[in-house]
């Protein structure tokens, strides 16, 4: 019996499913979006949590921005460019949002394309 049990187990990783690297930024993303939205819609009260979310949200395009200038990046260069594009916007405008001189949206905006794109197979 316990070696039954024991081949089970062994066996039960076998059937985990296999998760991509666009599924592991599409879920960084949805996680750190769906932050964004939920420490927005708790106004002054949540600006603490906000700062919070906002930077990580800001961590995550640097790694995205990092990832896409290195060499090895397959992404065609006008992919990247516009990608790299938009992780300088998501900086400066995570400044902005933390300075309290701009809103969370478009850093939402920006998330939310990105996951559409990341499930559509888009590359």
């Amino acid at each position: 019996m316990n070696a039954l049990l024991k081949a089970k187990s062994a066996y039960a990783a076998a059937k985990a499913p296999t998760r991509t690297s666009k599924d592991l930024e599409f879920e960084a993303l949805a996680r750190i979006t769906h932050r964004m939205i939920a420490e927005t819609r708790k106004g002054s009260d949540g600006f603490n949590s906000l700062v919070s979310a906002v930077n990580e949200n800001r961590r995550l395009w640097t790694i995205f921005a990092s990832d896409l200038a290195s060499k090895g990046n397959p992404y065609p260069q006008d992919l990247k460019d516009s990608l790299i594009d938009l992780a300088d916007f998501t900086r400066s405008h995570s400044s902005k949002v933390l300075a309290r001189k701009a809103h969370v949206g478009p850093l939402v905006e920006i998330n939310t394309a990105i996951m559409r794109g990341l499930r559509s197979g888009a590359t």
